[in-house]
């Protein structure tokens, strides 16, 4: 019956084509967490497809979402968005464009969009900024400035991001969501949280490379203290009888998260493999060979669904 409701459910996906974003995964992960909630926070939001896809006709319900993510300048954007309306916005857009002559081919344009963005420090000017920029991705330099080069040939405000967008402001303006900027373990323990919240952890990843999930962006960046101190934190977590979903890489490019590893089996917690492929093969077999990279989802608590009624598989 689950299986029947996720070929049913269509999600809303984040007008930021934010890299590392978790939307293509959302069938996978959003059965396997509890259903009903006090509070859910959303601890590493990023392009915050997870925390738009809580609450109202989603299979999971909250009275309260927190999405948090600790660059400030990507908060101050939700907040925009969230407290004017879909027509103010659209002009904003619109008028930035035309004012920067901005196109598929117009670096220099770019180029002028980026040096007032980094002057002023906008919102708008950032989701433009963001719309034009190479892969979509937000990229500031130690000084918090900007450096993400344009997109040129790829990048633009389309017809889809526009969709995406109006979508993406009806859930935030009419569902209980609170955007913060903090350390995540400020989030946590500004949260007040109960036995019946529940917390999604989706940090940068110890173990890969790539530019969206180094953890720096300009702020800090991330690293085996940190790791151990969120994993720390999902324990305490755990003490206090409160669920948690981490998502995370144990292998990657033959190099396994031992950190990781040993917490999970320490805490008896669980895994859920999440497949990143999406094609027939056999997935068990490909994930015996460990030069792939093993993305999962670790658990406290067995969700109440079975092997058969998700995509992803346990060990």
């Amino acid at each position: 019956m689950t299986q029947l409701l996720m070929q049913k459910t269509t999600f809303l996906k984040s007008p930021l084509n934010y890299i590392g974003g978790k939307y293509k995964i959302l069938s996978q992960i959003l059965p396997l967490f509890p259903k009903q909630n006090d509070i859910f926070v959303d601890l590493f939001c990023g392009g915050c497809n997870v925390g738009m896809n809580i609450g109202q006709d989603s299979i999971i319900q909250a009275s309260h979402i927190i999405c948090n993510d600790n660059l400030i300048y990507l908060i101050e954007l939700y907040r925009f968005l969230q407290e004017n309306q879909a027509d103010t916005i659209l002009n904003e857009i619109r008028n930035i464009i035309l004012k920067y002559d901005l196109n598929l081919q117009n670096t220099q344009g770019y180029n002028n969009l980026r040096n007032a963005y980094n002057i002023k420090k906008s919102p708008m000017l950032l989701f433009v900024l963001i719309a034009f920029s190479f892969n979509h991705q937000i990229r500031f330099n130690n000084r918090h400035c900007f450096n993400n080069p344009f997109g040129k040939n790829r990048s633009s405000f389309n017809s889809a991001m526009r969709e995406n967008l109006l979508q993406f402001l009806d859930a935030i303006q009419n569902k209980p969501i609170q955007f913060l900027s903090l350390d995540f373990k400020e989030a946590l323990d500004s949260a007040s949280l109960t036995k019946q919240s529940f917390v999604y952890a989706d940090p940068p990843y110890l173990i890969t490379q790539g530019t969206y999930n180094d953890g720096k962006r300009g702020f800090s960046g991330w690293n085996e203290k940190l790791e151990k101190t969120l994993l720390e934190s999902l324990k305490f977590l755990d003490s206090q009888g409160i669920k948690f979903a981490l998502s995370n890489v144990l292998t990657h490019k033959g190099i396994h998260n031992e950190i990781l590893d040993k917490w999970i089996r320490a805490n008896g917690y669980i895994v859920h493999t999440i497949h990143t492929h999406y094609t027939n093969s056999n997935y068990q077999a490909k994930y015996r060979d460990k030069s792939q990279t093993v993305e999962v989802l670790v658990t406290n608590y067995q969700p109440l669904i079975t092997r058969e009624d998700t995509n992803a598989f346990y060990w």
